[in-house]
C-alpha cells in the first residue's frame, strides 16, 4: 500500500506497534492480578499490553488497566467476532488484535474507528486484508506457519506490509524476529510466565519486561 494512501487509522496502528516493539500477550483471571501484571510490565519499560478475551473478566480488566496504568496502550486480543470487537471498543480498548480475520469480521473491523491489527497466516489472507486497507498485520501462529523464513519470504510480494509475528516466539528468539525489516513488533507471553503469576512473583515479570525492552532498543525497532 502506498504510504500516501494509508489511512490515519493504519498510521496509528503502525505507530502503536513501532512504539511497543514487544507486545506482551496477557490472559487475566482476576482484576487485581491484571493490574499487578500491567504495573510490572510498565515498570519494566514496555509500552503496551494485549489483554486477551479468553477469560470472564477480560473486558473489566481492560477497563481497569486503562484506568490504573495509563502509561500503557491497552489492546483487546483474541477478538473472534464482531460482537467482541464492539464490546472491547465500548470497554475503552486502545486497539484490537485478532488471531485470524474471516471476511465478515474483517469487513466490520474495516469500519471501526480505533486501530486494528488483524491476524493472517497465509498470502491469500494478507491480500484480502490489504484489499480492505489493512497493512499492519499480525502473523499468527508465527513459528508454526514458517517463522523467520516465512517472514523473509513475505517481504518480496508484500513490501508495504508491516508484521507483528506472534505465537511461539521466546526471549531467546525475539531479537532475530525484530531484526527483520518487515517486522515492527512481536507478540509474546514469555514475560508473563504462568508460574510467576500464580506465585505473585511480579518482580520476575518486571525483570523480564526490562530485558524485553532492552532487546527492542538494541535492535532499533523503534526506527523501523
Amino acid at each position: 500500500m502506498n504510504q500516501a494512501k494509508r489511512s490515519p487509522r493504519q498510521e496509528a496502528a503502525r505507530a502503536l506497534l513501532r512504539a511497543a516493539g514487544i507486545l506482551p500477550v496477557v490472559t487475566v483471571e482476576n482484576l487485581p492480578q491484571g493490574i499487578a501484571i500491567a504495573h510490572a510490565l510498565a515498570r519494566g519499560g514496555l509500552r503496551a499490553i494485549e489483554v486477551t478475551l479468553r477469560s470472564a473478566v477480560a473486558l473489566q480488566a481492560l477497563t481497569a488497566v486503562k484506568r490504573e496504568v495509563p502509561e500503557l496502550a491497552v489492546g483487546a486480543g483474541t477478538v473472534l467476532s464482531v460482537q467482541q470487537a464492539r464490546a472491547a471498543q465500548d470497554a475503552g480498548a486502545d486497539f484490537l488484535v485478532t488471531p485470524g480475520t474471516p471476511p465478515t469480521l474483517a469487513a466490520a473491523l474495516s469500519t471501526m474507528s480505533l486501530p486494528v491489527v488483524p491476524g493472517a497466516a497465509t498470502p491469500a489472507e494478507i491480500i484480502a486484508l490489504l484489499d480492505l486497507g489493512f497493512d499492519a498485520l499480525k502473523l499468527f501462529p508465527a513459528t508454526s506457519v514458517g517463522g523467520l523464513p516465512m517472514i523473509r519470504s513475505l517481504a518480496g510480494p508484500f513490501p508495504g506490509v508491516a508484521l507483528c509475528p506472534t505465537g511461539g516466539i521466546t526471549e531467546a528468539s525475539a531479537r532475530d524476529y525484530l531484526a527483520q525489516p518487515n517486522v515492527l513488533c512481536i507478540g509474546g507471553s514469555w514475560m508473563v510466565a504462568p508460574d510467576w503469576i500464580a506465585a505473585g512473583r511480579f518482580d520476575e515479570v518486571e525483570a523480564s519486561a526490562r530485558r524485553a525492552r532492552a532487546i527492542v532498543e538494541s535492535i532499533g525497532a523503534t526506527t523501523h
